[in-house]
């Protein structure tokens, strides 16, 4: 399936700063009119940030954190941003962002989510630990915005109560929707009287709660994001529980992957010639094969970047789809895949982050997503 809507970034101003705990907030973008269609999303979509520190373009991608109708009525664009130990990007946005600032913001992107629609009557499920229920916010909202016959349930793990994103949302869509929305708080480090609502969120854990608090007989579609060892757990809990992979959807994130540090490629470097396609313009560069043990590869992508053309990326990890392109002749590696399901890489799709080419000529386009 492929879109011709391509990533761009605009300028957003900031209308409001949200503390959530300690270590996270939620920020509030102002969309104006005429820029309201580039920013429609659908419910579990992602937004990148992008900041320039001392001429290095860093970006992030954070989860959109409301509902559909939320921002059609506010044109107010919503993300949930966790403070990271040393990280670069979250630490400047809790401590420095004010109000009225602008920040470089681009379009939604991000394959987790479902089609909703009103005459659907279906059972969701949602797990989430930590910081992944900002995905999962906009998915519950949404969700039981849009289908008034269909019913959520979430499992939300943290270490306390104090410590918990968003609980003051979740309740108020506890208190909206009493019959259809069901919230299942797990704490770790905190006693909530019953042992099967204490302790970590893992496969263990997992499987008890499915078993005892959840029909599965009646899920139809299962979300899961939260860190990694606990998304590995549910999946395998989901699965075991009889839900089938294609109605498992995961939302993998993580630490933003630097680029290769890689040796310029020269006249006398093994490398393949690249085409690459944006915004209906080629340009042609080179591309060095990878070598047998070593442990920096040379991607499509930093190759194009080195060229100077502004190609979409996020993550650089594999995981967000942001840099997704087509191969249209050539042949390419991918190192990692995250994102992309199997007819997708079928039809010839790739992450250009993860590609390494192993033919002499590639050619990929980023106007075909």
């Amino acid at each position: 399936m492929t879109t011709s809507r391509t990533p761009q970034f605009h300028a957003l101003r900031v209308a409001h700063i949200e503390p959530q705990t300690a270590q996270g907030m939620a920020l509030s973008l102002y969309v104006p009119p005429e820029l309201r269609a580039n920013y429609a999303f659908e419910a579990g979509q992602f937004v990148t940030l992008r900041f320039d520190f001392n001429g290095q373009d860093v970006r992030r991608a954070y989860s959109i954190c409301q509902s559909k109708p939320n921002f059609e009525r506010t044109n107010l664009l919503r993300v949930g941003i966790k403070r990271v130990a040393g990280g670069l990007v979250s630490n400047h946005v809790n401590e420095q962002l004010k109000v009225g600032d602008t920040l470089e913001v681009m379009t939604p992107d991000g394959r987790f989510h479902t089609p909703l629609h009103a005459s659907h009557n279906k059972h969701y499920l949602g797990i989430a630990g930590g910081s992944g229920i900002t995905p999962l916010l906009s998915l519950v909202a949404t969700t039981l915005a849009l289908e008034p016959l269909s019913q959520f349930t979430l499992l939300y793990g943290n270490r306390s109560t104090s410590q918990t994103m968003f609980a003051e949302d979740l309740q108020n869509l506890k208190d909206t929707y009493l019959s259809r929305f069901s919230l299942i708080n797990v704490m770790s480090d905190e006693d909530q009287g019953t042992d099967i609502l204490n302790g970590l969120l893992d496969q263990a854990k997992i499987e008890d709660l499915l078993a005892n608090l959840v029909n599965m007989a009646t899920v139809g579609e299962a979300f899961v994001c939260g860190p990694g060892p606990m998304m590995d757990g549910a999946e395998a809990a989901l699965l075991a529980a009889g839900l089938s992979a294609e109605h498992v959807h995961i939302e993998r994130f993580g630490s933003f992957t630097p680029a290769a540090v890689t040796a310029p490629v020269t006249d006398s470097t093994p490398a393949a010639t690249l085409t690459f396609v944006i915004d209906g313009k080629q340009r042609v560069t080179r591309v060095a094969y990878p070598t047998d043990g070593d442990v920096a590869h040379d991607t499509v992508l930093e190759a194009g970047l080195r060229t100077g053309a502004s190609l979409p990326f996020s993550c650089k990890a594999g995981n967000c789809c942001t840099c997704r392109a087509k191969v249209t002749s050539g042949e390419v590696k991918m190192l990692k895949n995250f994102a992309l399901n199997p007819q997708e890489v079928a039809d010839g799709f790739v992450l250009t982050c993860q590609c390494v080419p192993i033919s002499d000529a590639v050619t990929v386009s980023f106007d075909e997503r």
